[in-house]
């Protein structure tokens, strides 16, 4: 038998729960940058959706992309 190198919840899924792995990870950091880099939020705001990323991890961060960012004109 081979030892799998994933992460247990990873085992089974193979290449496609490693790439979702990475493409989570890569939109979390993402909005971490985006909600500290964002010039139309103050600074309390700034700090409580960074908080809400933070904490709440990839869900955070869809609730700062879909309520946080501003609006394209």
């Amino acid at each position: 038998m081979t030892e799998s190198h994933l992460p247990v919840f990873l085992a089974g899924l193979g290449v496609f729960g490693l790439i979702v792995a990475v493409l989570t990870s890569l939109f979390w950091i993402w909005m971490l940058i985006d909600c500290t880099t964002n010039a139309r939020l103050d600074g309390t705001q700034k700090f409580v959706w960074l908080l809400v990323v933070l904490f709440l991890h990839v869900l955070g961060a869809v609730i700062y992309f879909a309520v946080g960012r501003p609006k394209p004109a």
